[in-house]
Parts: structure tokens; C-alpha cells; sequence
């Protein structure tokens, strides 16, 4: 049996996630599960305020309101299907139970996000894409190919590497709009080798 790190997402009272996450903390601590439940986080974002007077102020909204965010140590099973379902073997994570306990009888806490009572952990690329987790994605490309952007606004054109950024996980690249080369930065996971 090996062992994952994985992001789980905790469903709070809104307005309670700062209370929800200092509580989980020390009920981590308390519980000797530091080395289980490694951080609890909630995303959050710095915008400017224009106040009545015309000041401008900075502001620390949470992104995603009434949810907070757990990276736990899981176990993976591994188990072998049957052969009228095709085979193979099938991997499951197994969450720690006093883990779940704690997590789950933590006060503001309403449950996991996942079907009735699984938990469901989030995927690489919506933890980056939620701004969670910067995890670092190799990029097998290099100057000068043709890539196909996958996803925002310009999804399913074509364009030319110009400069890879791997410290910011941003590419730059040259897209043909309306007949001309159009400069463009994207992240990592929004650009597909051909």
C-alpha cells in the first residue's frame, strides 16, 4: 500500500472559514495528526477598493466563501477487478479515519464536498486552476513549435512558442487573429503540444 498527498475541500457556515481553519489546526495538533492532515488553507485574492472619496484601498477577499481546503496524506489501494468488468486493477484512496473525525467534528464544519459521505479529492488541475497549489507541470515543448491552446478565451487556436516562463508556468505565444500575429501569455495548463 502506497501513500498520496491530495486536496480535499470542506464545506463551512459562511463567514466561519478563518474560525474553521484556526480550530482545524489546533484539533490537528491536539489529535498528533500533523503528519495526516499536512495544511489548511482557504484561497483568497487582493483587490483594489475605490472608496466614495476616490481613495483607493486593498482589499482581502476569499474566493471561494463557506469552503476551506485540507491537504491529507491518503493511502492508495490498489485491488484487481473482476473480469466481467474488464480487468485490471483499480486504485482507491482510503482517507484515515480519525482523520475524517476530526476534520468532520470540527465546529462551522458541514461536511466534504463529494457524493452523500465520500469525500472526493480535488484533481492536479482544478487544484492549480483554483489557485490552491502551485504544482509545477513540465511542459515538453520547446521555442519555435506549434501548440493548440485548450482552454480561455482564444481554446482551439493555433500558435508559435515564443518564450517559455517555467518559474511563472507561462508561455508566450504568436496566434493568427483576423490575419495577424497576435502576442498572447498563458499558463502551462492552458497550451497542448501538437
Amino acid at each position: 500500500m502506497s501513500q498520496e498527498t491530495k486536496w480535499y475541500v470542506v464545506h463551512t457556515y459562511s463567514g466561519y472559514e478563518n474560525k474553521v481553519k484556526e480550530d482545524l489546526i489546533k484539533a490537528v495538533d491536539n489529535a498528533g495528526l500533523s503528519d495526516t492532515i499536512l495544511e489548511v488553507m482557504y484561497p483568497t485574492e487582493e483587490t483594489i477598493e475605490i472608496l466614495p472619496n476616490g481613495k483607493r484601498k486593498s482589499v482581502t477577499r476569499k474566493v471561494y466563501p463557506g469552503y476551506v481546503m485540507v491537504k491529507m496524506v491518503v493511502d492508495v489501494v490498489e485491488k484487481e477487478r473482476p473480469e466481467e468488468r474488464g480487468g485490471g486493477v483499480s486504485r482507491e484512496l482510503v482517507m484515515n479515519p480519525r482523520a475524517w473525525y476530526v476534520i468532520r467534528n470540527t465546529r462551522g464544519v458541514t461536511g466534504f464536498v463529494g457524493p452523500g459521505s465520500k469525500p472526493v479529492p480535488l484533481k492536479d488541475e482544478e487544484v492549480v486552476a483554483m489557485g490552491v497549489e502551485r504544482i509545477p507541470i513540465v511542459l515538453n515543448i520547446e521555442v519555435g513549435e506549434t501548440v493548440r491552446v485548450v482552454s480561455g478565451p482564444l481554446e482551439n487556436f493555433l500558435g508559435r512558442v515564443d518564450k517559455i516562463d517555467p518559474e511563472r508556468q507561462k508561455v508566450k505565444l504568436s496566434v493568427s487573429m483576423f490575419g495577424r500575429e497576435t502576442p498572447v501569455e498563458l499558463d502551462f495548463i492552458q497550451v497542448q503540444k501538437l
